[in-house]
């Protein structure tokens, strides 16, 4: 219980600390819009670094070299905890905005600082406003903001971390739209931080790989048809790999 109130505090801390940062980078943001927004996500970035640390994660990550550091990116992993959020984040190179459900949209702090880290918001029962928001994540792409999205549209919750939710098929609209790079992310035992023992906070090891790049102009037919499925197959056997690499480690 320890964790969890420490991170409520830093939270607390964080949430003061960001009137002042938003004061400040919102001047910048007239002269220089970039560095606005360079600002306010090296400061995410750092608080989310502090919050692993409290909370005992200790993070291995693979593949990271798969990542391109000069160039915008859809990224696409299995999603079991809020802390998938946490620990990808806390690792982009460059600005990248989150696609996120639309209740979000309710808890008025959050809401300005994921407005203005270009997170999208997505409303489950309105076509026309998925639709939107698929278009306004091309548009942001195509202007260098890369952009996430766990494309089961929920967290899993098996016990199988192999067992996902279907993707989505439009949640590639991005990438097919834009030609950027799919980089796929297998992501291992999150759920074991705090999804399983509510309200606790456990001291956890969990991995984050990084997959090849994926470009859709590079597939065929069927695989552009099928493209969710596609990439989310390379993704359960990104997870099988870890696994049956950590059960030799045992």
């Amino acid at each position: 219980m320890i964790r969890t109130i420490l991170i409520a505090l830093f939270l607390l801390i964080f949430f003061i600390a960001g009137i002042l940062i938003w004061a400040v980078t919102a001047v910048i943001g007239h002269f220089n819009k970039y560095r606005q927004d360079i600002i306010c996500l090296r400061a995410v970035q750092a608080a989310f670094k502090i919050v692993l640390l409290i909370s005992g994660v200790k993070t291995e990550v693979r593949g990271e070299e798969n990542v391109p550091k000069d160039e915008a990116v859809l990224y696409i992993g299995n999603h079991r905890s809020y802390f998938d959020i946490v620990i990808t984040y806390a690792r982009c190179p460059g600005l990248t905005g989150y696609v996120a459900k639309d209740s979000m949209l309710k808890i008025p702090f959050l809401r300005i600082w994921m407005k203005r880290l270009h997170c999208l918001f997505l409303d489950r029962t309105d076509i026309k406003a998925g639709l939107k928001m698929v278009l306004t994540g091309i548009d942001q792409i195509r202007n260098g903001i890369s952009m996430c999205i766990f494309p089961e549209g929920t967290r899993g919750k098996g016990e199988n971390e192999l067992d996902m939710l279907p993707f989505k098929e439009g949640s590639l609209k991005m990438a097919e739209k834009t030609g950027c790079a799919i980089i796929p992310m297998a992501i291992t035992h999150t759920a074991d931080i705090f999804e399983k023992h509510v309200p606790f906070v456990k001291k956890t090891h969990v991995t984050l790989t990084y997959g090849e790049p994926i470009y859709v102009k590079e597939l065929d037919k069927e695989q552009k048809k099928h493209l969710g499925s596609y990439t989310q197959e390379i993704i359960r056997k990104m997870l099988q790999a870890e696994f049956e690499m950590q059960n030799e480690q045992i």
